[in-house]
């Protein structure tokens, strides 16, 4: 049975990019009827956080996806990974190594000013009985290495093909830190083998490690698992995604606003091209046509435009009801509606605004009006004219008079009062504009009075005149 997994560092919120490995492993486990196991990778005691393990389960939920198996913690299997290392000593395929950091730092000082790359000298190797006795009196840490064998180490990548490296390039590493956890190398062959992994799909910046995991799968004669590296994620200069291209957290693009399945279908194209041109997809339809063998070997540009493109297709998709209930937690967040508010209202501004949106928090910046009057006048400088405030006062005179608060009848009104004023129509829209929305574009103007009302309508546009006379 195909058994995948994904395993998180808690060191920091999820990635996009271990989000897109995530959903590629989940897609394989669930195309080919396996499983899809969660891994916590938290043997860096002093970075790893609880907060940040609750934030990565979350981030997983929120993209949908479930895992079978898991949550597993590396913490807590270090007894494990000290009877595997061992093992491997007393197969004499490891040693301890006594140096300090800042011994191999002087020695690699050194040596580097040859001009050759350094690797560890193994020093620790050929230590004779007396100085490990030594040592072991000073009671000096010591850390275990594994043996590199002579040869060259190859493996079948399912997406890159053959890979060979020689043996020579590596050094002799650290399966054992001196604090008693494992390194990242070891602990993944540990885990990977125990929980019976048969798929390491993975991001292309791990293809240097495979070679140390084969060689130790080897060293223990343990079944090794397929290898499939994934292309990286790369910000809009092409290189490797970070902080500096903008904020690289899944819980981020959630916060934003972001839509979970058009994230999904988003991430699901960085690196993967379907069969034909489609650019949406649901996730049963991500499995059904998902093939990892379909991945490219180039890194994919992680396109902020083409998300908010992607978000607000999706956005359209969704009915009315849908969206008041995606987007009403944004909405008391922000404080501009409470628990109780009027659903029927709310309804009318989505009606409204939902071609406009491409994330649901845009209707804070662009709706802001629709909920709160305490706006600042922007623009205002634009509808400026000799006149402005007589003609405003008595249109506000004009609208108190109006029965039936209806656009198409507030609309006639308006060109009527213009007509019988001698002035355009402009001169009077664009003021009432600014001052029951605070800017000077946005849905139409009588759609907009009809779903304020017209006792708020009033009353922006008394506070409007109140502005420009104190002005």
């Amino acid at each position: 049975m195909v058994k995948v997994r994904i395993a998180p560092s808690p060191t920091g919120y999820l990635h996009v990019g271990t989000a897109r490995t995530a959903l590629y492993n989940f897609l394989f486990a669930r195309k080919h009827n396996g499983k899809f196991v969660l891994r916590i990778e938290d043997t860096d005691v002093k970075r790893s956080t609880e907060e940040m393990v609750n934030v990565i389960l979350d981030s997983l939920t929120w993209l949908g996806l479930k895992w079978d198996e898991g949550p597993f913690f590396q913490s807590d299997n270090l007894k494990r990974y000290q009877e595997i290392a061992k093992k491997i000593l007393e197969d004499g395929k490891a040693y301890y190594c006594y140096c300090t950091q800042e011994e191999i730092e002087e020695r690699k000082r050194i040596y580097q000013k040859t001009g050759k790359v350094w690797k560890y000298d193994r020093r620790c190797l050929h230590l004779k009985k007396e100085e490990k006795e030594r040592f072991e009196r000073e009671g000096r840490k010591k850390a275990i290495r594994f043996i590199i064998p002579e040869g060259k180490t190859s493996f079948h990548d399912l997406i890159h093909g053959e890979i060979e490296m020689n043996n020579s390039e590596i050094e002799d590493f650290v399966i054992m830190k001196s604090d008693g956890f494992p390194s990242y190398n070891f602990a993944v062959v540990v885990d990977d083998h125990d929980m019976g992994i048969t798929h390491v799909i993975r991001g292309d910046d791990h293809i240097p490690n495979t070679p140390k995991q084969i060689l130790l799968y080897d060293a223990l004669s343990w079944d090794k698992p397929e290898f499939a590296h994934l292309p990286l994620i790369l910000g809009e200069d092409r290189s490797k995604l970070s902080k500096r291209h903008g904020v690289v957290a899944v819980s981020y693009y959630r916060d934003e606003g972001i839509l979970s399945e058009a994230f999904v279908n988003f991430l699901a194209l960085l690196g993967w091209s379907p069969k034909d041109e489609r650019e949406f997809f649901t996730m049963d339809e991500l499995i059904r046509e998902f093939d990892i063998k379909n991945v490219g070997k180039r890194g994919a540009v992680f396109d902020i435009k083409k998300l908010l493109w992607m978000n607000s297709e999706y956005i359209r998709k969704l009915s009315i009801e849908e969206l008041m209930e995606r987007i009403e937690p944004y909405l008391i967040k922000s404080e501009l509606i409470m628990k109780d508010y009027d659903k029927g209202y709310l309804k009318n501004v989505l009606t409204m605004m939902k071609e406009r949106l491409q994330t649901l928090r845009d209707l804070e910046k662009i709706g802001y009006y629709f909920f709160k009057d305490d706006y600042k006048y922007e623009g205002i400088e634009k509808i400026l004219y000799e006149g402005i405030y007589e003609n405003l006062s008595y249109y506000l005179k004009r609208i108190e008079l109006i029965d039936e608060w209806r656009k198409d009848i507030i609309e006639k009104d308006l060109r009527i009062f213009c007509d019988e004023k001698g002035i355009s129509t402009k001169k009077i829209i664009h003021p009432v504009r600014i001052a029951i929305t605070g800017i000077t574009f946005g849905p139409g103007l009588f759609e907009i009075m009809e779903i304020l009302g017209k006792e708020n309508v009033i009353k922006r546009v008394r506070r409007f005149l109140e502005f420009l006379k104190g002005g």
